[in-house]
């Protein structure tokens, strides 16, 4: 059976995966896709990666009130 850490780190992968494809959904209908907005998603990405703490929605919710 998996450790807890090792736990954290599969749902940490299972949320990124959730947001690229969320992502990747919005993106594909667009002809053309800011940079910015790219590095956003990447930012993101990163930031669930690496902080197991951090979760989709409060992500989320940081981009819709910095927008």
């Amino acid at each position: 059976m998996p450790q807890t850490e090792e736990l954290v780190e599969i749902d940490q992968i299972a949320e990124a995966l959730v947001l690229i494809d969320r992502g990747l959904g919005v993106m594909q209908h667009r002809e053309l896709v800011s940079t910015d907005e790219v590095s956003d998603l990447l930012l993101d990405v990163r930031g669930l990666l690496t902080a197991p703490e951090v979760s989709i929605e409060e992500l989320e919710e940081d981009a819709l009130s910095a927008n």
